[in-house]
């Protein structure tokens, strides 16, 4: 559930961000570049996550 719910929150503020940047920049809007670099947002986000460690750090005296 969590792979689906990441993906879904990378495409929709990622093809948000990219709708409102074309439009500023006066470009016409594609839809699969918002989809590719979603896609490539969520796997670094799985990769970052899978890094950092689950368990606190021990406290140094």
């Amino acid at each position: 559930m969590q792979f689906i719910g990441t993906f879904l929150w990378s495409f929709l503020l990622i093809s948000m961000l990219n709708y409102v940047v074309s439009a500023v920049q006066n470009v016409p809007y594609d839809f699969m570049l918002g989809v590719y670099v979603s896609l490539g947002v969520a796997v670094l986000i799985f990769i970052i996550s899978s890094i950092i460690p689950d368990s606190p750090a021990p406290e140094k005296h």
